[in-house]
């Protein structure tokens, strides 16, 4: 079941989803399901960015999909709605403060080879923007967290004394 975080600024939710849920969900459905998950997730971007008075992450999720369902037959427009969506996507990292994840180009490259990567890294990218948003993860991963400062001085016990300066 996909987490639930509130858009703040709106009435609205976005969804938390496991990135390898979204994939096995798209193939289980010969691929339908990656409709609705880009039509939801180009709303939660427009939404974010209605919140915060900006058209930078979109405006009409519609389109998007319009550009997958029957803009398939001219070939071009799903390929335009990825690059697009995927600079949304950077729009709203930035936004948050996150550092811009994959280049549109690259993901769109990565789509036509590799489709579900690229549905893994897109939806990866955009929880990590929702919970930034939400408020529950603009924290730095421990690993790359500065160390903590020692609280205060060390107890004094002969095992840490100052070696002798050396004898010339």
């Amino acid at each position: 079941m996909a987490e639930e975080v509130p858009i703040q600024g709106t009435s609205e939710v976005a969804k938390i989803r496991n990135p390898l849920g979204v994939i096995g969900l798209a193939l289980i459905t010969c691929g339908i399901y990656s409709f609705f998950w880009w039509y939801y997730v180009n709303k939660e971007l427009a939404e974010m960015g209605q919140a915060r008075g900006t058209t930078e992450l979109g405006d009409n999720p519609q389109n998007s999909l319009l550009a997958f369902v029957p803009g398939f037959c001219a070939i071009v427009p799903p390929y335009i709605s990825i690059y697009n969506g995927t600079g949304r996507l950077r729009a709203a990292q930035r936004l948050m403060g996150l550092p811009e994840g994959t280049d549109p180009g690259l993901m769109l490259v990565v789509f036509i080879f590799i489709s579900p990567v690229a549905l893994y890294l897109f939806q990866n990218e955009l929880n990590q923007v929702m919970q930034a948003q939400a408020g529950g993860a603009a924290q730095i991963p421990p690993s790359q967290a500065a160390p903590a400062p020692e609280a205060g001085p060390a107890p004094a016990d002969s095992s840490q004394q100052e070696p002798p300066p050396p004898q010339q």
